[in-house]
């Protein structure tokens, strides 16, 4: 833990019971773990072709987007792109987390620390599920100051926490607040949403900051402001601790990040479903198909059976389901709660990694389609995981573009799964490549594109 602070059990909550105690002061928490909060700079190059003459000027670039006003022909330019934000060292050795948001694309990633000095940083780890990535810095050896990552169900609504970043570039800045929420699910700011919400004020450039328990432990990685204005409204929003831990436990045991996989998937439990199934509150995940020979079947669980806790943490929708699964190390047990014919029942589920089967057979198409220079894969539960796509879909999906390529310049997607060309089911990239060297004189492909089907036409 940062500056020396005693480990151990937290005190319990108490309120100021006297004049005196209103007077007392955040310093020793602040300077026991502020070195410990860090802010990161980095760099991209990015091509850009030249504006016209009327048309260089932010005032067309802020209405109208960032190409407007861009000569066709004329030659691209490299511009640098700087970013900023802040993160966390969680290890002596220069481990440091922050969010995927903060140095996504980037070129170049430097880490200033407190004490002002500068290091390069390597990208161990990127996880854009989660919003989250894990930066290490060498500093020769000598230890650095960090913070002891704490358990963030321990949390309650009411406990006082601090939010340290680097808001605005101004330099490290803390500000104090409460826990507003726990476990909120409809932020949609990442793939893996049960946030802590404060209303500690969080500004651009807090992203990748640390929320601080009042034993100096960190409970939460500052991800997300709710603002109209671009500033702080009083709600933000940190990633917890727990998913911070899983995928720091992930990197290091795998050198890659793998979430336990659970086969099945549900829906909200309504009002209406509670009193069918005569629970005491609208509360669960009602289980609507469950994987064959998967962890889930394997375990017991049914089509039917409403999930309402893991590890002994309430679930109440799916998000949380989501959530409270991918918290959980892979390759050991877990146990949950269901409710199942009018009573609570529990069911132990081997924690495995999402299968490739079938194998995924990447493949880049090459000819004269639509689909050259996409690269395609045959769908299995891995490879859905790593798209955030249904593990229940079948079928080929876009995994990646060729840069400049035909596929990439007619709009496809990574993640579009292409379902049938013309009358002929898409069923494997074998199926997908024998169709395309037919080489009909028109293609109309049915391509799945977020749950919706989207009809496309292409000529020869």
């Amino acid at each position: 833990m940062a500056g020396g602070l005693a480990s151990g059990q937290a005190q319990q909550p108490q309120v100021p019971t006297s004049r005196q105690e209103l007077y007392l002061s955040f310093a020793p928490l602040v300077r026991a773990t502020a070195p410990a909060v860090v802010n990161i700079y980095t760099k991209k190059i990015v091509q850009q072709r030249q504006f016209g003459p009327l048309f260089d000027d932010p005032f067309f670039r802020r209405f109208f987007g960032e190409g407007f006003g861009q000569l066709p022909n004329s030659p691209t330019q490299k511009r640098v792109q700087n970013s900023l934000g802040s993160g966390v060292i969680v290890d002596a050795k220069g481990t440091i987390v922050t969010n995927h948001h903060v140095i996504e694309g980037a070129d170049e990633i430097t880490v200033v620390l407190a004490d002002r000095r500068e290091f390069p940083a390597k990208v161990f780890g990127d996880d854009e599920h989660t919003d989250l990535a894990v930066l290490t810095i060498d500093t020769g050896g000598h230890p650095l100051p960090y913070l002891e990552i704490r358990d963030s169900d321990d949390l309650a609504v009411g406990d006082l926490v601090l939010a340290i970043g680097n808001p605005f570039g101004v330099g490290q800045t803390v500000t104090s607040g409460i826990v507003s929420a726990l476990a909120r699910t409809g932020v949609g700011v990442s793939d893996y949403n049960s946030f802590i919400q404060t209303d500690a004020a969080i500004n651009p450039g807090n992203s990748g900051g640390a929320l601080v328990s009042m034993d100096g432990r960190l409970v939460g990685i500052n991800s997300a402001i709710f603002s109209k204005s671009g500033g702080s409204h009083g709600i933000g929003f940190a990633v917890p601790s727990n998913m911070v831990r899983s995928v720091l436990l992930g990197l290091e045991r795998y050198g890659r990040l793998v979430r336990p996989w659970l086969g099945a998937k549900g829906q909200p439990v309504t009002s209406d479903v509670a009193a069918t199934l005569r629970l005491e509150r609208p509360s669960g995940v009602l289980i609507e198909e469950v994987f064959p020979g998967g962890p889930a079947e394997r375990a017991g669980l049914h089509v039917g059976d409403v999930v309402t806790g893991i590890a002994g943490r309430v679930v109440d929708d799916p998000q949380a389901l989501r959530f409270r699964i991918a918290t959980l190390p892979v390759g050991e047990k877990a146990s949950f709660g269901v409710w199942r014919r009018g009573r609570a029942e529990t069911v132990v589920v081997d924690l495995i990694g999402p299968p490739e089967v079938p194998p995924r057979q990447s493949t880049e198409i090459n000819g004269s389609n639509p689909l050259a220079g996409a690269v395609v894969a045959n769908l299995s539960p891995a490879v859905a995981e790593e798209l955030n796509l249904d593990s229940f879909d079948t079928g080929v999906v876009i995994f990646a573009f060729r840069d400049g390529s035909t596929a990439e310049r007619l709009r496809f997607r990574v993640g579009d799964r292409i379902a049938a060309i013309g009358n002929r089911p898409i069923r494997s990239v074998d199926d997908l490549r024998q169709t395309l060297n037919s080489q009909p004189d028109r293609w109309r492909m049915t391509v799945v594109r977020e749950g919706r089907e989207v009809m496309l036409d292409f000529k020869r």
